[in-house]
């Protein structure tokens, strides 16, 4: 059974500090969706911590009242999953952080994703060589941040390359039960990036995301850098269930 998505949510998603880590594939299993796979770039598997401003945000075409902007610091993994022949490329969030309680209410009831309110900030600082963009939360009582300093013109990553791969994923997954699936649609232009020249990460990761991503996400980011953003839409999804081979519109 197949349904025509449409928009649920528009926005501008802009000035995404972005670090992204290779991680043991087994650590991501048990929260890979049902019918999807681990995605891999040459082999690796990547998890990513990424900082962003939310703007203009509307849902169903209407704005959000008190909700224009707000910061969101989301950890991620990426899938695929054979649809009609073709690979879907998607991701799965580990943790999406917010500050208001009510956006991360409707999230976790219409698509089951693990949203938590937390105090959030942020900081751009401009300078004539470089740029340097910090995402903070705060986690019992615990300040956190992580932060990108780049330098250089922005562009857009050549197809085919690593940076390519960890930002253009137009899906989204999240795991609903065992055989239970919900797939949705994320659109949005090619973001032009720059390679970050320094980068940090300061959190505790085993009590936010729990130890089994400690180890990776101890060290230096594989890829670290910032891209601009630009007006996103995400698209009403569908559960789909493999046992029976249904799905059902959502929400």
């Amino acid at each position: 059974m197949t349904f025509a998505p449409a928009a649920f949510l528009t926005a501008q998603w802009r000035e995404l500090a972005m670090l992204h880590y290779e991680i043991d594939p087994a650590v991501l299993a048990p929260d890979c969706p049902a019918g999807t796979e681990i995605a891999t770039f040459e082999g690796r598997s990547f998890v990513s911590l990424i900082g962003f401003l939310f703007r203009e945000t509307r849902v169903l075409d209407v704005p959000v009242p008190f909700h224009q902007e707000f910061e969101e610091v989301n950890l991620r993994f990426y899938v695929r999953r054979r649809v009609d022949g073709k690979w879907r490329r998607g991701v799965v969030f580990v943790r999406e952080i917010v500050s208001s309680p009510v956006l991360a209410l409707a999230a976790r009831a219409l698509y089951g994703e693990r949203y938590l309110a937390l105090p959030t900030r942020h900081r751009l600082e401009s300078g004539e060589e470089e740029t340097r963009a910090t995402y903070g939360w705060t986690f019992e009582s615990r300040e956190s941040q992580l932060s990108v300093t780049v330098s250089g013109p922005a562009s857009i990553p050549q197809p085919g390359s690593a940076e390519e791969f960890l930002v253009n994923q137009p899906w989204g997954y999240t795991r609903r039960g065992p055989s239970r699936t919900l797939e949705y649609r994320v659109e949005h232009p090619e973001w032009k990036i720059r390679n970050a020249v320094a980068s940090a990460l300061d959190c505790d990761v085993a009590r936010l995301y729990g130890k089994t991503f400690v180890a990776a996400l101890a060290g230096k980011p594989s890829f670290a850098f910032l891209a601009d953003g630009s007006a996103v839409t995400v698209f009403t999804g569908a559960t789909i269930d493999l046992a029976t081979g249904q799905g059902s519109p959502v929400p």
